[in-house]
């Protein structure tokens, strides 16, 4: 399996579980590390979309919430929102990784740890906040971080 798409995995993991624990992101990181190993890579790229998600999870939410007709983020899965949230994230902060790469992460990830309709619920979301940013974007360029490096 390859680092990032590991590495999306295991945010998706560490990000599900903060939806349930009260501990700070740094402890729910080493608490799966100290119960998995992952190539080097994959940690660091895991632990950078981990803390930027996490970080911004309020802004990634505004946004979701404005692609999302009919579906409020409560009535949404906690799987299917994490994987929305770190796709959304790599759309703004990740300027190394192209967006349908993103999408198309995403909605793997949701077929393989969703439910029967999240690839297709994911997918129609994520494309439609894509366009939306490709629009805001045409006019005013966003500010983005871009991630470690992949050494």
């Amino acid at each position: 399996m390859r680092g990032r798409r590991k590495a999306r995995e295991i945010a998706l993991q560490v990000l599900y579980g903060l939806n349930f624990e009260n501990i700070d992101v740094q402890n729910a990181l080493d608490l799966f590390w100290s119960n998995f190993v992952a190539p080097k890579a994959a940690k660091k790229f895991a632990a950078f979309l981990v803390q930027g998600t996490f970080e911004h999870k309020e802004e990634l939410d505004k946004l979701i919430a404005g692609c999302s007709d009919n579906w409020s983020l409560g009535r949404m899965s906690k799987v299917d929102i994490n994987i929305l949230r770190l796709a959304v994230f790599e759309f703004l902060y990740c300027e190394d990784i192209p967006p349908k790469v993103t999408l198309n992460e995403a909605v793997d990830l949701g077929k393989t740890f969703g439910s029967e309709n999240s690839g297709s619920f994911i997918n129609g979301i994520l494309d439609a906040l894509n366009l939306k940013l490709n629009k805001k974007n045409a006019t005013n360029p966003l500010d983005r971080k871009s991630r470690p490096s992949k050494t």
